[in-house]
């Protein structure tokens, strides 16, 4: 029998502490990553279509020339070469900004984790996507945040389900500090918010003074390159924009931002240096070499050509080998695809026969702050080459088929 070990220090810890778990797709990585197992589970870009040569030679020359800046100190704020870039990435989306406006943060998660340092307090309620990104409900749960999820379709998130949310809390007495989402290519649905939603949307929070975060990871890898208006677009003085270039250049570079009003970004900035007293000025000098002097829109082109191939290829496959009673979303960006398992089926009691099948992929509970989603598995197209995903849908097609025919041979029917 093994020995079961109690924390000495948790008498220690401060109580906000109590409730944090790890997530389950970092705890997914250590069977996933095995060579036998087809991982539709992490949302990993592949960084194998980055011409490596070109990054190295940006960062030889950003060490020779710039050595004594890359490899020192820096602002809080960031970079101002790589902001005034970064401005340029929210650009070619159709998004205005101006460098002022931009903090430099530690990927978009470092700014989920200081928004909600800024404005959570515990019991304070947030409104999120339901299933919404398991980074942003880590990061706001942190705080002691209480999520209520909004339901979402085909076409994103329900303006009328949103109404609802804030006439309920009206009736409680309380408000939502803000709105989070993810309207493009959303993390894990892979729908987008049609531009009718989005102007309801934001008509409705601006009636309701409701500030809105906006995450926007996958904008730029929409299969068709189509763009869609922001809702810092629509109503900019509500609206705080994180953006990233882990999906667009490199997750390993760590380079995300946040532009907001100048009242919260100032005390962005203050958190930030709090949390980590600066970015790394070498990873921020290479970001900003490689906006100003590579083609990097023709890199994006390349990724979402590449990401498409891989999206077509799953949702050709579920349709030959998933069961009738399962249904699926169809993105037209992004890096997922949302399954909706047949009834009755739960999706993390399902995950040991999958895995047993060396597939893996996330169970839609990750994506709940409430326990829903049980039904739901998100399956991601970014990371493995078409065969193996074709291959590792194949084998959770056959998992999802036994166990139907299981549960008929128990309980008829």
């Amino acid at each position: 029998m093994s020995e079961i070990r109690l924390d000495p220090y948790i008498s220690r810890y401060a109580t906000r502490t109590q409730g944090m778990t790890a997530s389950e797709i970092r705890a997914l990585f250590a069977v996933a990553n095995r060579p036998e197992v087809v991982s539709l589970a992490g949302g990993m870009p592949y960084v194998g279509a980055l011409d490596h040569d070109a990054v190295a030679e940006v960062t030889r020359r950003v060490i020779a020339e710039d050595g004594n800046v890359a490899l020192q100190y820096g602002g809080g704020q960031g970079h101002d070469g790589l902001r005034e870039q970064l401005v340029e990435v929210m650009a070619a989306e159709g998004i205005s900004g101006h460098a002022d406006d931009l903090v430099v943060t530690t990927g978009g998660q470092q700014g989920l984790d200081l928004l909600g340092k800024l404005f959570l307090d515990p019991g304070d309620v947030v409104l999120a996507e339901g299933p919404s990104y398991v980074g942003a409900i880590g990061a706001f749960s942190a705080y002691e945040a209480e999520i209520r999820h909004v339901d979402m379709d085909e076409d994103g998130l329900i303006p009328a389900r949103l109404g609802e949310h804030l006439e309920r809390l009206r009736s409680e007495g309380r408000r939502a500090k803000f709105l989070y989402t993810v309207p493009n290519h959303q993390n894990p649905a892979g729908c987008s918010l049609s531009v009718a939603r989005r102007e309801e949307i934001a008509a409705l929070c601006e009636s309701e003074d409701l500030l809105i975060i906006e995450d926007n990871p996958y904008g730029l890898l929409d299969f068709k390159a189509e763009l869609r208006t922001s809702f810092r677009e629509l109503a900019p003085e509500r609206t705080i924009y994180i953006g990233t270039l882990s999906k667009v250049f490199s997750s390993g570079i760590r380079v995300g931002w946040v532009a907001a009003a100048g009242p919260i970004r100032d005390k962005l900035v203050l958190l930030k240096e709090g949390a980590d007293l600066c970015q790394s000025n070498l990873t921020q000098l290479v970001a900003e070499r490689w906006l100003r002097t590579q083609a990097w829109q023709e890199q994006i082109a390349t990724f979402r050509e590449l990401y498409r191939e891989r999206c077509d290829a799953m949702l050709a496959e579920l349709s030959a080998e998933m069961p009738a009673e399962a249904t699926w979303t169809v993105p037209t960006g992004g890096f997922f695809v949302w399954l909706a398992l047949p009834d009755g089926v739960d999706a993390r009691e399902l995950l040991a026969k999958a895995l047993n099948a060396r597939v893996a992929y996330v169970p839609g509970g990750a994506f709940y702050a409430d326990g829903g989603g049980q039904h739901h598995a998100r399956l991601s197209f970014c990371y493995p080459p078409p065969d193996r995903i074709r291959e590792g849908v194949r084998r959770l097609g056959e998992v999802l088929r036994t166990e139907l025919e299981l549960r008929s041979a128990i309980y008829g029917g």
